[in-house]
């Protein structure tokens, strides 16, 4: 049986919870935990310990973890 070793990089996580934003699955009020229900279970578990290392709780606000947003257009 051969395990993957997957590694998320933050930067990753957070690429991919603004890709969720922006598409409107998601918003940035609601917690990080919400992410996990558009993320396949399998990848979830190395992505819950990169949040871990990088100082994220589940209940902090998705806004936290993408940060701010760029306007183009003020």
């Amino acid at each position: 049986m051969i395990k993957a070793n997957v590694k998320y990089s933050i930067e990753a996580i957070k690429d991919e919870a603004r890709q969720l934003v922006c598409e409107g699955i998601v918003c940035r009020r609601q917690p990080i935990y919400n992410l996990c229900k558009s993320i396949p279970a399998r990848e979830w578990n190395f992505m819950e310990c990169e949040l871990e290392e990088s100082g994220f709780l589940f209940r902090d606000p998705i806004g936290d973890l993408i940060g701010h947003e760029k306007w183009d257009n003020d």
